[in-house]
């Protein structure tokens, strides 16, 4: 991770490098912050956003703590404030009313968030900022309730219509490549050589959302192999000596590896616009393509049967993945497995499971090596996603089905 920590590094120092000939502002990053909400003028907003920025980054954890803990008590809102201009609408809704309410049920801290974004570039700068909140701020009450503040100012600004999807090559930008290498997460990326793999063949693709304010930084990306047939082993998928097809023989899209690269947008979901965009625009492109499907992992399968007091035999793994994918359940009613949430609720189904298909260290510890596809049928993902977002429907093949139900549940001493 060094090199994506030096990336960012001369990003944020190219950004938010101080113009020489304006001396720095010495005072703490507390007052920065007061005085910025309290000034009415561009040029000097501009100025301080830019020295709360660059001093914020600057700071080690404790102090970006003491910040945080600073802002979510200094201008949080006032319970009194709220209730009585509450009363004040319930008794005479008005244009004014709902005003005076609106500002006091309004955390000071989001205006925060508002102006120091007013500095053209601000918005990576605040998406680390945030990284740092839900990292230092973890289980503490109050920091907690200021993330959603961030949470609800990123939903807007990082909305579907502002993204822009690119096509990632090998001809891509270095600054690029470098950052696919680094924020690749599930499929470890292990040179230059192994990316080369994933990007140049005819048989390759790669796309990622980028934010107009965030042009060097994806947001997250979906790389893609064109096969004939659905693939069940990610190793074959991913082999140096496998014989590359020309586009137009695939008859297969199979997004093998989703990745979200900005820890500060957590919780802002369009991994799912992502692969429908994809998807679409694959289709059009290539009227060869007639199955969209994934080969997907099952992060949390081992942890479920460790849980449950389950110690299956390799060959028993499969129906047991099955079972769990259709039944183990969080306590929201929707799957335990996160990467099948994700999936289900973009409206895909579980198609089929696959033994020995990640034979990888993290493949065997994560379920055994089985992996699953999800198979996106574009005539009905709508269908598929609003029963699974009304009722948690989990939609599978029969196939599938039919290996859930004869999935071995008995404990070691029960056998």
């Amino acid at each position: 991770m060094t090199l994506l920590a030096d990336l960012l590094s001369s990003v944020f120092e190219r950004r938010y490098r101080r113009d020489p000939s304006r001396p720095a502002d010495s005072r703490p990053v507390q007052e920065l912050v007061e005085a910025l909400m309290g000034t009415a003028g561009e040029t000097s907003g501009h100025a301080l956003a830019q020295d709360i920025l660059t001093g914020f980054g600057a700071l080690d954890d404790t102090a970006k703590l003491d910040f945080f803990r600073h802002v979510a008590r200094a201008m949080n809102i006032d319970p009194e404030t709220v209730r009585s201009t509450l009363d004040a609408y319930e008794r005479d809704p008005s244009k004014a009313t709902y005003r005076a309410f609106a500002t006091a049920a309004e955390p000071r801290r989001q205006e925060l968030i508002r102006r120091l974004n007013s500095l053209p570039g601000a918005t990576g700068g605040l998406v680390r900022m945030r990284a740092d909140l839900l990292r230092l701020g973890r289980g503490d009450p109050e920091l907690e309730a200021f993330d959603l503040d961030f949470r609800h100012l990123f939903a807007s600004w990082f909305n579907r219509g502002f993204l822009v999807l690119r096509p990632i090559s090998w001809e891509s930008p270095a600054h690029i490549l470098e950052k696919i290498i680094a924020y690749e997460a599930v499929h470890a990326i292990d040179s230059w050589d192994d990316l080369r793999r994933r990007l140049e063949p005819k048989d390759r693709r790669c796309f990622a959302f980028f934010h107009p304010s965030m042009p060097d930084e994806p947001l997250i990306f979906v790389e893609v192999a064109l096969t004939r047939g659905i693939p069940g082993s990610v190793q074959g998928l991913l082999a140096e000596d496998r014989k590359a097809i020309a586009s137009h023989e695939a008859d297969t899209a199979v997004f093998y590896s989703i990745s979200n690269c900005q820890a500060g947008l957590a919780s802002v979901s369009f991994g799912n616009s992502l692969i429908k965009q994809v998807a679409a625009d694959l289709s059009a492109n290539l009227p060869s393509l007639k199955t969209f499907v994934t080969l997907s992992p099952i992060p949390r399968l081992n942890t479920w049967l460790t849980d449950q007091g389950l110690e299956p035999k390799a060959d028993q793994m499969p129906a047991l993945a099955a079972h769990y994918l259709l039944n183990a359940k969080a306590s929201d009613g929707a799957p335990f497995d996160p990467v099948a949430r994700f999936h289900l609720g973009n409206g895909a189904i579980v198609h089929a499971l696959h033994a020995n298909a990640d034979i990888s260290d993290k493949g065997r510890k994560q379920s055994g090596g089985v992996m699953v596809n999800y198979l996106y049928d574009l005539k009905k993902i709508g269908q598929n996603h609003e029963k699974f977002a009304t009722a948690k429907t989990v939609a599978a093949t029969a196939a599938v089905k039919s290996l859930a139900a004869g999935a071995d549940l008995s404990k070691p001493q029960e056998r």
